[in-house]
Protein backbone atom coordinates (compact mmCIF):
# COMPACT_ATOMS: atom_id res chain seq x y z
CA UNK A 1 0.00 0.00 0.00
CA UNK A 2 0.89 3.67 0.12
CA UNK A 3 0.58 6.53 -2.34
CA UNK A 4 1.37 6.18 -6.04
CA UNK A 5 4.54 7.85 -7.36
CA UNK A 6 4.17 11.58 -8.02
CA UNK A 7 5.93 13.45 -10.88
CA UNK A 8 9.62 13.91 -10.05
CA UNK A 9 9.76 11.14 -7.47
CA UNK A 10 12.25 8.31 -7.82
CA UNK A 11 11.08 4.69 -7.87
CA UNK A 12 12.81 1.37 -7.26
CA UNK A 13 11.29 -1.61 -9.03
CA UNK A 14 12.04 -5.27 -9.53
CA UNK A 15 11.62 -6.12 -13.22
CA UNK A 16 11.38 -9.32 -15.23
CA UNK A 17 10.89 -9.01 -18.99
CA UNK A 18 10.02 -11.97 -21.22
CA UNK A 19 9.40 -12.57 -24.91
CA UNK A 20 6.21 -14.23 -26.16
CA UNK A 21 7.98 -17.61 -26.21
CA UNK A 22 8.77 -17.19 -22.50
CA UNK A 23 12.47 -16.41 -23.02
CA UNK A 24 13.67 -14.09 -20.25
CA UNK A 25 15.46 -11.05 -21.70
CA UNK A 26 15.47 -8.66 -18.77
CA UNK A 27 15.99 -9.24 -15.07
CA UNK A 28 16.80 -6.44 -12.66
CA UNK A 29 16.32 -6.97 -8.92
CA UNK A 30 16.42 -3.21 -8.27
CA UNK A 31 15.99 -0.80 -11.18
CA UNK A 32 15.98 2.85 -10.02
CA UNK A 33 14.54 5.61 -12.22
CA UNK A 34 12.44 8.77 -12.24
CA UNK A 35 9.32 8.30 -14.41
CA UNK A 36 9.32 10.85 -17.22
CA UNK A 37 13.12 11.09 -17.53
CA UNK A 38 13.24 8.70 -20.48
CA UNK A 39 15.50 6.28 -18.62
CA UNK A 40 13.44 3.16 -19.23
CA UNK A 41 11.11 1.69 -21.85
CA UNK A 42 7.72 3.37 -22.32
CA UNK A 43 5.84 0.45 -20.74
CA UNK A 44 7.59 1.14 -17.42
CA UNK A 45 7.45 4.94 -17.83
CA UNK A 46 3.67 4.78 -18.20
CA UNK A 47 2.87 1.74 -16.05
CA UNK A 48 4.82 2.26 -12.84
CA UNK A 49 3.16 5.60 -11.89
CA UNK A 50 -0.19 3.72 -11.73
CA UNK A 51 1.17 1.34 -9.05
CA UNK A 52 1.37 1.44 -5.25
CA UNK A 53 4.41 0.33 -3.24
CA UNK A 54 4.42 -3.44 -2.78
CA UNK A 55 2.12 -4.00 -5.78
CA UNK A 56 3.02 -6.53 -8.50
CA UNK A 57 1.77 -5.71 -12.01
CA UNK A 58 2.02 -7.32 -15.43
CA UNK A 59 2.39 -5.10 -18.50
CA UNK A 60 2.08 -6.56 -21.98
CA UNK A 61 3.96 -4.07 -24.12
CA UNK A 62 3.62 -3.82 -27.90
CA UNK A 63 6.99 -3.07 -29.53
CA UNK A 64 6.61 0.76 -29.59
CA UNK A 65 6.36 0.61 -25.78
CA UNK A 66 9.24 -1.87 -25.43
CA UNK A 67 12.41 -1.87 -27.57
CA UNK A 68 10.91 -0.49 -30.76
CA UNK A 69 11.04 -1.57 -34.36
CA UNK A 70 14.79 -2.37 -34.39
CA UNK A 71 14.74 -4.41 -31.17
CA UNK A 72 17.88 -4.37 -29.05
CA UNK A 73 21.25 -6.08 -28.71
CA UNK A 74 21.55 -5.52 -24.96
CA UNK A 75 19.18 -6.95 -23.77
CA UNK A 76 18.77 -9.35 -26.70
CA UNK A 77 15.32 -8.46 -28.10
CA UNK A 78 14.32 -9.24 -31.72
CA UNK A 79 12.85 -6.52 -33.98
CA UNK A 80 9.21 -5.55 -33.33
CA UNK A 81 9.00 -7.91 -30.34
CA UNK A 82 6.22 -7.44 -27.78
CA UNK A 83 7.35 -8.05 -24.20
CA UNK A 84 5.62 -9.11 -21.01
CA UNK A 85 6.95 -7.27 -17.95
CA UNK A 86 6.41 -8.40 -14.38
CA UNK A 87 7.04 -5.36 -12.20
CA UNK A 88 7.15 -5.06 -8.41
CA UNK A 89 7.16 -1.49 -7.05
CA UNK A 90 9.63 -1.71 -4.16
CA UNK A 91 9.96 1.90 -3.05
CA UNK A 92 8.97 5.48 -3.86
CA UNK A 93 11.03 8.40 -2.58
CA UNK A 94 11.48 12.08 -3.21
CA UNK A 95 14.16 12.62 -5.77
CA UNK A 96 16.28 12.97 -7.55
CA UNK A 97 18.34 14.80 -4.94
CA UNK A 98 21.58 12.90 -5.26
CA UNK A 99 21.68 10.24 -2.56
CA UNK A 100 25.13 9.22 -1.37
CA UNK A 101 25.75 5.91 -3.12
CA UNK A 102 28.57 3.34 -3.00
CA UNK A 103 30.93 3.75 -6.00
CA UNK A 104 29.83 0.38 -7.45
CA UNK A 105 26.18 1.51 -7.48
CA UNK A 106 27.12 4.85 -9.08
CA UNK A 107 28.96 2.91 -11.80
CA UNK A 108 25.99 0.59 -12.38
CA UNK A 109 23.50 3.48 -12.54
CA UNK A 110 25.78 5.49 -14.81
CA UNK A 111 26.26 2.56 -17.16
CA UNK A 112 22.54 1.71 -17.20
CA UNK A 113 21.60 5.30 -18.10
CA UNK A 114 24.31 5.63 -20.75
CA UNK A 115 23.11 2.39 -22.40
CA UNK A 116 19.59 3.81 -22.33
CA UNK A 117 20.95 6.91 -24.07
CA UNK A 118 22.63 4.74 -26.71
CA UNK A 119 19.29 3.02 -27.30
CA UNK A 120 17.56 6.38 -27.87
CA UNK A 121 20.48 7.53 -30.07
CA UNK A 122 20.23 4.41 -32.25
CA UNK A 123 16.54 5.19 -32.82
CA UNK A 124 17.30 8.80 -33.81
CA UNK A 125 15.78 10.32 -30.67
CA UNK A 126 18.77 12.54 -29.88
CA UNK A 127 17.02 14.75 -27.31
CA UNK A 128 16.03 11.69 -25.24
CA UNK A 129 19.56 10.30 -25.66
CA UNK A 130 21.03 13.54 -24.32
CA UNK A 131 18.68 13.44 -21.33
CA UNK A 132 19.84 9.91 -20.48
CA UNK A 133 23.53 10.82 -20.91
CA UNK A 134 23.12 13.80 -18.55
CA UNK A 135 21.40 11.58 -15.98
CA UNK A 136 24.29 9.14 -16.35
CA UNK A 137 26.79 11.92 -15.62
CA UNK A 138 24.73 12.98 -12.61
CA UNK A 139 24.95 9.43 -11.24
CA UNK A 140 28.70 9.18 -11.92
CA UNK A 141 29.41 12.60 -10.35
CA UNK A 142 27.02 12.16 -7.41
CA UNK A 143 28.04 11.96 -3.76
CA UNK A 144 29.55 8.68 -2.59
CA UNK A 145 29.11 6.86 0.70
CA UNK A 146 32.84 6.06 0.63
CA UNK A 147 35.80 7.13 -1.53
CA UNK A 148 36.24 4.84 -4.56
CA UNK A 149 39.21 2.50 -4.71
CA UNK A 150 41.85 3.04 -7.44
CA UNK A 151 40.11 0.66 -9.90
CA UNK A 152 36.68 2.21 -9.31
CA UNK A 153 38.13 5.72 -9.64
CA UNK A 154 39.64 4.74 -13.01
CA UNK A 155 36.35 3.21 -14.16
CA UNK A 156 34.38 6.29 -13.05
CA UNK A 157 36.77 8.46 -15.11
CA UNK A 158 36.41 6.19 -18.16
CA UNK A 159 32.61 6.20 -17.87
CA UNK A 160 32.53 10.01 -17.56
CA UNK A 161 34.65 10.39 -20.69
CA UNK A 162 32.44 7.96 -22.67
CA UNK A 163 29.36 9.80 -21.50
CA UNK A 164 30.72 13.24 -22.38
CA UNK A 165 31.68 11.96 -25.83
CA UNK A 166 28.14 10.63 -26.25
CA UNK A 167 26.75 14.02 -25.13
CA UNK A 168 28.91 15.71 -27.78
CA UNK A 169 27.63 13.35 -30.49
CA UNK A 170 24.00 13.99 -29.50
CA UNK A 171 24.54 17.77 -29.35
CA UNK A 172 26.07 17.65 -32.85
CA UNK A 173 23.04 15.73 -34.15
CA UNK A 174 20.83 18.42 -32.61
CA UNK A 175 22.88 21.12 -34.37
CA UNK A 176 24.26 22.59 -31.14
CA UNK A 177 27.94 23.04 -31.93
CA UNK A 178 28.79 25.17 -28.88
CA UNK A 179 27.37 22.59 -26.43
CA UNK A 180 29.11 19.77 -28.35
CA UNK A 181 32.43 21.63 -28.05
CA UNK A 182 31.90 22.14 -24.29
CA UNK A 183 31.29 18.38 -23.83
CA UNK A 184 34.46 17.55 -25.82
CA UNK A 185 36.51 20.01 -23.73
CA UNK A 186 35.14 18.47 -20.51
CA UNK A 187 36.11 14.99 -21.75
CA UNK A 188 39.60 16.20 -22.66
CA UNK A 189 40.05 17.77 -19.21
CA UNK A 190 39.59 14.28 -17.73
CA UNK A 191 41.51 12.45 -20.48
CA UNK A 192 43.70 14.83 -22.53
CA UNK A 193 44.67 12.19 -25.12
CA UNK A 194 41.19 10.80 -25.71
CA UNK A 195 41.05 10.13 -29.45
CA UNK A 196 37.27 10.25 -29.76
CA UNK A 197 37.00 13.61 -28.00
CA UNK A 198 39.83 15.05 -30.13
CA UNK A 199 38.17 13.74 -33.29
CA UNK A 200 34.77 15.09 -32.33
CA UNK A 201 36.22 18.47 -31.37
CA UNK A 202 37.67 18.58 -34.87
CA UNK A 203 34.18 17.99 -36.32
CA UNK A 204 32.62 20.96 -34.50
Amino acid sequence: GGPRPLPGQEVSVKVLGALEDGGLVERDPRLIFVPGHGDVVQALELGVPTMQPGEVSFFLAAFPYAYGRPGSREPDVPPEAPLLFEVTLLEVRDGPDPQPLPPAVRLRLGSQRRERGNFHFSRGDFAAALRSYRLSLRALDGPATAPPGPEEEEELREQRVKCLNNCAAAELKLGRAEEALAACEAALRISPDNGRALLRRGQV
